[in-house]
């Protein structure tokens, strides 16, 4: 397993660069990159530019060249970490092919001369503060950061590890500053496997059924292949809009039936938050989202809110004391009792209430905020007459919707705590998201199965378009899109087919230029295109000395064959017969077992083996048990 020593950072020479960390890796910082800022350079062009502000780490990582970045965090109090990259040419690599390309759906990739390394060590390499080995794994999972990325710009984010496992830094900042690295240095797509979980909860689950996407998404990051059969967007998606559509009174009435043990805790929870949230929370995605969006408003430190209608307190156009705005809204609602809850004009409203309230640009605005909020028991509608087209409000008592919380409703307990929000956060996790005791033909399991899909999509990618961004082009240059597809000699047929690389030319740039800088590039990138020698242009036959631009348009897409060499080429591991009940045709990199009678691999989970227990020496699938306990029995 490769290591990094890092006892020679213990002591940096004097008046050696420091770099900002908030910054670094955006254009022209330290270097000019070009893929990612609209210029020209290809990613192993811009990985270069980089290294060469690095400090050379000689030895550091055995025979691996590595080069290390100092990165000021902050100045006060002073922190410093420490960005290791590391170069590891394919000859010196552990594993020739890439497991991760393998899931992610990239195995059909040819398998790429060099991988860099990106790490940043975790709290107790860094900083000054090392461990007795100073080594660093390149395969560990321990790092605050640790990316790595083939030199046809297609990368892994392998971990990220925030405040919660001792590091200085918190996963956004982590996030934030490898979304700049693989921006700046013109990264072509990037996949992750979101395993990421905070108080015992997958935030691929909370995020997604309260926002719609996994807490990377904020980056980005989507669907890219899932686990288990989930082999398309089209069912990540429906699961999604099923579980965050659910609504919070069916569940509330199906609880009764089926987990009364539940039902009087969550009975307590869903009237909390829809009394904090001043406006009605009608799904399960509704909850959740209104739940998350608490948990940043309110302090740790602080045990309670600051106001009892926070939604309204937050709105940028309120300039009054939550006192005064509170008053307001007691008289308001005390003038729309007067009206026994029959529609009135937002003018009667008003002019009732001005008998109490002088200040009219206080009532226009809670007029204007409390329009589908909850106060105490009731609900405040709001809605435009569509005969008089004049603002009409009402009263709606909401205690008759939750009849055994009228008390709870009575008291307007709006308060909460960061503790009691994250406890409550959990259970409805628990008791609802997770729960496995479903009932069937009930809506938990629709929840079920739909959280199920939301867990098993957990690998994700992000398209960086930095192919894309750079075609801006002038009046000198134009671009064209090259890729190498490989024949087989014998059977003339297409094997393998590499991703399109962008070339800037000269307006007079001409085919024999073209082919100089595809083998160039090609032979840089591809193992097993290191002899390559363009041979062909599929679907063309242009002469050497023909222009570019006048046999193909800037932006087009040109395909060069050559016969395919004997050998490994692809990042794809070695073929399983992989043949599971969930659909599963092949390796997802979930755990799996193999029939020792037919060697058909299938996942342990859906084989009933639980993850607690190892796999078993001995394996039997259904089908050749069926078929031994058929054969006739020996006389």
């Amino acid at each position: 397993m490769s290591q990094l020593d890092m006892s020679g950072c213990r002591k940096r020479r004097r008046g050696e660069r420091v770099f900002k960390f908030k910054v670094f890796g955006e254009r022209g910082y330290p270097a000019e990159f070009g893929g990612g800022g609209g210029g020209r350079g290809s990613f192993q062009e811009n990985v270069r530019a980089l290294l060469e502000y690095g400090h050379v780490e000689s030895g550091a990582c055995g025979p691996l060249p590595s080069w290390s970045f100092q990165l000021e965090v902050c100045r006060h109090p002073l922190l410093h970490l420490f960005l290791f990259v590391v170069e590891e040419p394919v000859e010196l690599s552990p594993e020739l092919r890439c497991k991760y390309c393998h899931y992610i759906g990239w195995g059909h990739h040819m398998i790429c001369n060099k991988k860099y390394h990106f790490l940043l060590p975790s709290k107790a390499n860094s900083g000054g503060q090392y461990s007795k080995s100073n080594l660093i794994e390149l395969q560990g999972e321990n790092h605050t950061l640790h990316g790595v990325f083939h030199s046809n710009g297609f990368g892994h984010l392998l971990c990220i590890n925030g405040s919660k496992t001792g590091s200085n830094l918190t996963g956004y900042q982590i996030m934030e500053f490898w979304d700049r690295l693989c921006s700046g240095l013109g990264a072509r797509k990037v996949s992750l496997k979101d395993v990421a979980k905070k108080m015992g909860m997958d935030l691929r689950l909370l995020h997604t059924v309260a926002s719609g996407k996994p807490w990377f998404g904020q980056w980005g990051y989507a669907f890219g292949r899932g686990t288990h059969g989930v082999n398309n967007q089209e069912t990540y998606q429906s699961a999604i809009k099923a579980i965050q559509s659910i609504p919070l009174t069916l569940i509330a009435h199906q609880l009764g039936f089926f987990m009364s043990s539940q039902y009087e805790i969550i009975q307590n929870i869903l009237p909390r938050y829809q009394l904090l949230s001043g406006h009605s929370l009608i799904t399960l995605g509704d909850l959740f989202h209104f739940m998350l969006e608490l948990k940043l408003r309110i302090p740790k430190e602080t045990n309670v809110s600051s106001s009892h209608y926070p939604g309204i307190m937050s709105d940028a156009s309120c300039r009054w004391s939550p006192k005064r705005v509170e008053m307001a809204i007691h008289v308001v609602v005390e003038a729309l009792k007067r009206a026994e809850f029959q529609w009135v004009s937002r003018q009667h409203v008003r002019d009732v209430a001005r008998a109490y309230i002088g200040d009219t640009g206080l009532l226009d605005f809670v007029l204007k905020s409390l329009g589908n909020h909850l106060v105490g028991k009731y609900f405040v509608r709001r809605c435009l007459n569509p005969v008089t087209k004049v603002l009409e409000y009402c009263l709606e008592d909401v205690s008759r919707a939750f009849p055994m919380q009228e008390p709870l409703l009575v008291k307007a307990q709006h308060k909460v705590s960061w503790a009691q929000l994250m406890k409550d956060m959990f259970y409805m996790y628990v008791n609802i998201l997770r729960d496995d005791r479903h009932q069937n033909g009930s809506v938990f399991a629709t929840i079920g199965v739909a959280s199920r899909i939301i867990l098993d999509s957990k690998y994700l990618v992000k398209e960086y378009h930095a192919v894309k961004a750079m075609n801006d082009e002038t009046n000198k240059t134009k671009i064209v899109y090259c890729a190498v597809v490989l024949i087989n000699e014998q059977e003339q047929e297409t094997t393998t087919t590499t991703p399109y690389h962008c070339f800037a030319l000269r307006n007079s740039a001409i085919f024999d230029d073209l082919k100089y800088e595809v083998e160039k590039m090609f032979r840089e990138t591809y193992l097993g295109l290191r002899n390559f020698v363009a041979t062909s242009i599929r679907n063309m036959n242009p002469k050497g000395s023909d222009l570019v631009f006048k046999a193909v348009k800037s932006g087009s897409k040109i395909e060069f064959e050559c016969i395919q060499e004997l050998g490994i080429i692809c990042e794809g591991l070695t073929t399983m017969d992989v043949d599971c009940v969930c659909g599963a045709k092949e390796d997802d990199g979930e755990r799996m077992v193999a029939c020792d009678v037919c060697q058909v691999w299938q996942h342990t989970r859906c084989v009933q083996i639980p993850e607690s227990d190892q796999v078993p020496t001995i394996f039997l699938c259904s089908a050749c048990e069926q078929g031994i306990l058929s054969l006739p029995c020996l006389p």
